[in-house]
């Protein structure tokens, strides 16, 4: 029996499909990465090569994987196996090569669930106002240490909420969960935004965003990180974006799709650079560090001196929330697509049994979540969007790509789309697996 023949699930609604690879895109990197990477090269010097980037990167890769899963409605295993299927006539390299980004988009999710966990333990403490008692900075520190040494119960409750999501399904649980999820998101960066605006001593930091010095642009690291942060915020891993096309209608206009995802992604990562690089002004802090430690010491002790801070505190976390949740249904879909179709489970069987991996491993790696992150961020995601694009970039025949990206647009792509698909973003895709294997701490 066919993958293509196994009954699935879809999304209901073109906006549905939309706002959940929103929620997929719209992750950290947008708001503990973004603000300081536009804070550290130059402002909107920065933003020139990322917007390059991130144009680059929608209307190639994105178009591809969304138009691979729809064309052999399956996650990776599937897809891979039938690529190499209509090429060599055998589908057997090709579902071995796609384990690789099944196993990679597990990887990512289990440790994007301690961050999740961390996260709801934060929230629930701006809630009850423990976080805005905190005095200083060191007490923020040790706070956040002792989260990430033993927070048990906020981990396994983050994972309880996305398999409760997953085990309704596609049209029922995941597009659902970002229909109210996403749109809340951005109201709730929005009127932070506004709020920020009004403060006192806050002119400077959009004078410092938007700034642009084209000298800066001689400086290869902003390229460097501009095509890292571009590249990661778009999801783009041969997992999440594929599964989530797999679902898509035949009448879906793909490109117009992936247009309108890459223009949300970005306007998520300049909220989070409004909100952050404000707030880090009125405090009269330079903003040049991100990661973990902005968002959970630096931030928070910020935030909760500014007026209404309690409040503040609270809505930021739980905006942060709703893009960690929505993130984290993305990347578990996938081996939870690919457990159902190979085993023919039920939905909800297949999403406990990957629920019950994710909770039990990532417990397990939760004191050492960093550096599995690095491994899944820098080495397996690169690989797993480099095999989708060979596959069905250069693996799938030519009329096959043109016809199944093609589908259901009003005007096709140029003669452009091909070559610019196999040599210019597999080539990009090798070059940021290069770079982050090369350079320290990785470049997304």
């Amino acid at each position: 029996m066919s993958l293509r023949s196994t009954a699935r699930d879809s999304w209901r609604s073109k906006w549905g499909f939309i706002l959940s690879c929103i929620g997929s895109a719209v992750g950290m990197g947008n708001i503990w990465l973004f603000p300081s990477r536009v804070s550290a090269y130059g402002g909107g010097t920065f933003l020139i090569p990322y917007l390059i980037f991130v144009f680059l990167i929608s209307s190639t890769g994105m178009i591809g994987e969304m138009s691979f899963g729809r064309a052999t409605r399956s996650g990776p295993i599937g897809a891979f196996g039938q690529a190499t299927k209509q090429r060599f006539g055998t589908e057997k390299p090709g579902r071995l090569l796609g384990l690789v980004p099944v196993l990679g988009s597990l990887a990512l999710a289990i440790g994007y669930s301690v961050v999740v966990g961390w996260i709801f333990k934060y929230l629930f403490h701006a809630l009850e106002g423990t976080l805005a008692a905190l005095p200083d900075v060191g007490a923020f520190d040790s706070f956040f240490g002792a989260t990430a040494s033993s927070n048990v119960a906020w981990q396994v409750a983050g994972m309880v909420v996305a398999i409760g999501i997953m085990i309704f399904g596609i049209s029922r649980g995941t597009e659902l969960a970002n229909k109210i999820m996403i749109p809340l998101f951005y109201v709730l960066f929005l009127g932070l935004a506004v709020y920020l605006a009004v403060l006192p001593k806050t002119a400077e930091a959009y004078h410092y965003i938007f700034r642009f010095d084209l000298a800066g642009l001689r400086d290869p690291m902003v390229w460097v990180f501009a095509l890292g942060q571009a590249f990661f915020s778009l999801s783009i891993a041969g997992n999440g974006t594929l599964i989530y096309g797999s679902y898509l209608s035949d009448e879906a206009n793909v490109p117009r799709d992936a247009r309108v995802v890459a223009l949300f992604d970005t306007l998520a990562a300049f909220l989070s650079a409004l909100v952050i690089i404000p707030a880090m002004a009125y405090a009269g802090q330079q903003l040049n560090t991100g990661g973990p430690g902005l968002m959970f010491v630096a931030l928070p002790n910020v935030l909760k001196d500014i007026p209404g801070g309690t409040l503040v505190l609270a809505l930021f976390f739980l905006a942060v929330v709703f893009a960690a949740l929505t993130s984290l249904v993305n990347l578990f879909e996938a081996p939870a697509a690919t457990l159902q179709e190979m085993f023919r489970l039920p939905r909800p069987v297949a999403v406990s049994i990957i629920g019950v991996v994710g909770i039990v491993v990532g417990l397990i790696i939760a004191p050492n979540v960093s550096g599995w992150m690095d491994v899944c961020s820098i080495y397996i995601c690169p690989i797993g969007a480099l095999l989708a694009g060979v596959m069905f970039f250069w693996v799938c025949k030519k009329d096959f790509v043109l016809q199944q990206v093609n589908k259901s647009c009003p005007k096709p792509l140029g003669r452009w789309f091909l070559p610019a698909t196999r040599w210019v973003f597999c080539g990009v895709t090798l070059l940021v697996l290069i770079l982050g294997a090369t350079t320290k701490g990785g470049i997304g």
